[in-house]
């Protein structure tokens, strides 16, 4: 989430001026933050929101840098009155760059914050910065199109869909003659059924398909019975290796199907919630990286390594051992209806482990 807050301590920020009930200027997310944690030197250079974990991803070089980019990158104002609005400068982009990202998700609840106008620079500015997105598009065929990364001996195959769950309107639907997302209107066996006829259609040996679901609500731990009902039959009659379930602003239990793996909500990993009360128990400040290693030949997950951080001065900060023993007992706690539970490693990672 590099709108709003993040973007206005970056070198080129937008306006500041929100249209929040009780906030009014991007500025006073960072004044927020600055009381919790002290003073930000504005501006940062782009490499500051990523602090620790650029030194995390040299050291892991993942064939596959991804993420869901919940924010317009745009200067337009034709803002949607939702309550809140996202955006950040098109001459930011370089903090997306900066951690050398493949693709970005955009089937968001976000990502429309300032209308077509705002998605339609979205594309033009991710496009010129030489990163693929997948989940929006000038019309449907586009927003439904994967996104496809060659990598050493097959290729990563993501596909994005935002659900109406995790506040996305179904206005934003996009249409043959419209913008907008790839959008999920239930979490129905038929709609798996679509699914699986477009996975077929570009699937390839030693794919990695991984799915991608803005979906539930922001706080809570809870995951529904259709929910987790969907993402098996992603996997059993989709062939869908990977289920990348994201919105709740924390993380949640993680699962394990058929040696399938299903992350039902990874938590945010960059925003401006630093002194937002109100939902401290959840500790949307602690984050986590997730590094999956698949088999190519099957998409089996062969392990998760995951790397928790911490949120501080918009910058991420390798976890302290308290804060890492906390996110270790969440993680254990909602992983257990699910046979799956998790290792403290020597150096503070955290590796599944599954029945």
């Amino acid at each position: 989430m590099t709108g709003r807050g993040v973007d206005h301590i970056l070198p080129h920020p937008c306006n500041p001026e929100l249209f929040e009930k009780y906030v009014k200027s991007a500025a006073d997310y960072v004044a927020l933050a600055e009381e919790v944690n002290g003073p930000v030197s504005k501006p940062v250079d782009f490499n500051h929101v990523w602090g620790d974990a650029l030194a995390q991803l040299d050291r892991r070089r993942p064939a596959a840098r991804l993420i869901n980019l919940e924010t317009a990158i745009t200067t337009s104002g034709d803002v949607q009155h939702k309550g809140i609005n996202y955006r950040m400068s098109p001459r930011n982009v370089p903090v997306i760059t900066a951690a050398r990202v493949d693709c970005c998700v955009l089937a968001n609840n976000h990502v429309l914050d300032w209308g077509e106008k705002g998605l339609l620079e979205t594309l033009k500015t991710l496009q010129g910065a030489g990163v693929a997105w997948v989940g929006a598009g000038h019309n449907l065929h586009e927003a439904r199109r994967p996104a496809i990364l060659p990598v050493q001996g097959g290729r990563v195959v993501i596909v994005a869909l935002g659900s109406p769950t995790s506040g996305v309107p179904r206005a934003w639907a996009a249409t043959d003659e419209r913008p907008g997302i790839n959008f999920l209107p239930d979490l129905t066996l038929h709609t798996v059924r679509q699914i699986s006829k477009h996975m077929r259609a570009i699937r390839k040996p030693r794919d990695i398909i991984i799915v991608s679901l803005h979906w539930g609500r922001n706080w809570g731990y809870d995951i529904s019975g259709d929910q987790s009902a969907f993402a098996h039959e992603l996997i059993d009659e989709a062939g869908v290796d990977i289920v990348w379930g994201h919105s709740s602003h924390h993380p949640k239990a993680i699962e394990v199907h058929n040696g399938k793996l299903i992350l039902y909500g990874c938590g945010d990993f960059l925003d401006d919630y630093e002194g937002i009360r109100g939902y401290e128990e959840f500790r949307d400040d602690l984050v986590l990286m997730y590094f999956p290693d698949l088999r190519l030949s099957d998409g089996a997950l062969q392990q998760l390594t995951m790397v928790p951080l911490q949120i501080r001065k918009f910058c991420l900060n390798r976890a302290s051992q308290d804060d890492t023993d906390w996110i270790f007992d969440v993680l254990n706690r909602e992983g257990k209806k699910f046979g799956t539970r998790v290792r403290l490693e020597t150096d503070k990672s955290l590796t599944l482990e599954w029945e």
